[in-house]
């Protein structure tokens, strides 16, 4: 099964590039099948690893960033890939 972990928080105002260089700078202690990283308007960052394990597995997530780079806590959800119709 893949299992994407979403990672998004949006930065205070005028530090998008700061939060996207640091989200890209944070390794992982495993490697995901594949790992994105997306920005958006209002200086949103988005993170999405791919990971191959079941659903509930106990997986490695991108951490907090720190108070002075974040505007709110980070919004994280889990999918699981299913078949195409």
């Amino acid at each position: 099964m893949t299992v994407a972990l979403m990672w998004e928080a949006r930065a205070v105002p005028d530090r998008g590039e700061d939060l996207l260089a640091w989200a890209r700078a944070q390794e992982l202690p495993a490697a995901p099948l594949r790992r994105e990283t997306f920005r958006a308007p209002q200086d949103r960052v988005l993170v999405i690893t791919w990971w191959d394990a079941p659903y509930d597995a106990e997986l490695p997530e991108l951490p907090e960033p720190g108070a002075e780079l974040v505007t709110r806590t980070v919004h994280r959800w889990r999918f699981e890939s299913v078949a195409a119709d």
